[in-house]
């Protein structure tokens, strides 16, 4: 994009209600933060949140796939980071409710910017950059929870790193909640079975049916949109993903790592360092405190608020033992913790144990949408 291109396209979203810094709503767009790990393989049968931060992937196939922070960006972008899909066992024979999924689930409350549901309602501007091992086409979805509505744009991947860049229309009928419930759903499909294919596909927001969400080319039976398990050689990359308010996408708004792992904390933190990971069964930047009784308890304080009261995965520090600590340096040594109380700004527990001893444990703290 030249420079009076993105200054026409920017003072386009201004006229329209965007533009400016902050305007990115999605969180971790560049694909930098990943707190649960940078690589992931066998998935296909179980969504969840496994690679980079605030993507889930909602899955259900009989195809499998690994899922990485990979390295490979497009030229020049100021990128570092993209997450890659390999496919490594083939789904030819496909069922009606199968899906794959990359999705970015976003609360209402920031949402707000494009007064949807009124007569002032805004535009949706996208972009984000696309890469593959062949020429494919995939699908880009907005969906409103709120009000069960929903609009998608195909979009089309070669070998090379490519800008995607979409609009939706503005939409005057259903207003998000103004919370920190889920409001939209950002998707990018990959893969859609019978179900999801059935109907039309709408480019405008309409009410939500599932055979509309990736509709048919015309014949009934041919989807939109490829299927990304339909080789062990399909691989699929994506990076610089933009939501924004306006007629027209703009360059990515890049922000320092700090500020997005920030971001990321309001839906997940742990104890472990940032390199190290809940399988890694290592004692590196556990928590410890002393207890010289059962009737100690003890309280921590998130690093910043969490979305609402968080799910806890917590375990001793050598590993093992839900809900458990390791008492003193013995790994076979452990106190249970118990009267776990999570809310959304810190934890706080008993342990049950009679000894003066330092206790050691790890924790997930997770309060995605």
């Amino acid at each position: 994009m030249s420079k009076a291109s993105e200054l026409a396209n920017l003072i386009g979203n201004i006229n329209a209600g965007g533009g400016g810094v902050n305007r990115n709503v999605i969180i971790n767009g560049a694909m930098n933060v990943a707190q649960r790990g940078t690589s992931s393989t066998g998935l296909g049968a179980t969504s969840g949140y496994y690679v980079c931060d605030r993507w889930k992937i909602n899955t259900s196939t009989g195809g499998r796939y690994t899922v990485t922070q990979d390295s490979s960006v497009p030229t020049g972008k100021g990128f570092a980071n993209s997450l890659k899909f390999d496919c490594t066992t083939a789904d030819t024979s496909i069922a009606s409710d199968e899906q794959i999924i990359l999705q970015q689930r976003i609360e209402g409350q920031n949402l707000q910017m494009f007064a949807k549901g009124t007569s002032d309602a805004k535009p949706f501007a996208v972009s984000f950059y696309v890469k593959g091992n062949a020429t494919a086409t995939y699908l880009c979805e907005i969906r409103d929870r709120d009000n069960s509505r929903s609009a998608g744009k195909t979009f089309n991947v070669t070998t090379d790193w490519t800008r995607v860049e979409l609009t939706f229309d503005a939409d005057t009928t259903g207003a998000f909640d103004d919370d920190n419930a889920r409001s939209i759903d950002f998707n990018i499909i990959l893969h859609a079975g019978g179900n999801f294919t059935s109907g039309t596909l709408s480019n405008t927001f309409a009410t939500t049916s599932d055979g509309n969400r990736v509709g048919n080319t015309g014949d009934g039976s041919t989807s939109n949109i490829s299927s990304f398990v339909d080789s062990v050689d399909r691989t699929f990359f994506i990076t610089g993903v933009q939501l924004e308010v306006g007629q027209n996408p703009t360059e990515f708004e890049h922000e320092p790592f700090e500020r997005t792992y920030l971001k990321c904390q309001r839906y997940f933190q742990k104890s472990y360092r940032y390199e190290n990971y809940l399988a890694d069964n290592t004692g590196n930047g556990c928590v410890g405190y002393y207890a010289t009784s059962d009737a100690d308890n003890m309280n921590i304080t998130w690093a910043l608020p969490m979305r609402a009261s968080p799910d806890m995965s917590i375990q001793r520090k050598n590993g093992g033992g839900a809900n458990q600590a390791q008492r003193g340096n013995n790994a076979a040594t452990y106190a249970n913790l118990s009267s776990i109380v999570a809310v959304a700004t810190g934890l706080e527990f008993l342990q049950d144990a009679t000894n003066d001893a330092h206790f050691r444990f790890h924790y997930y703290a997770d309060a995605e949408l």
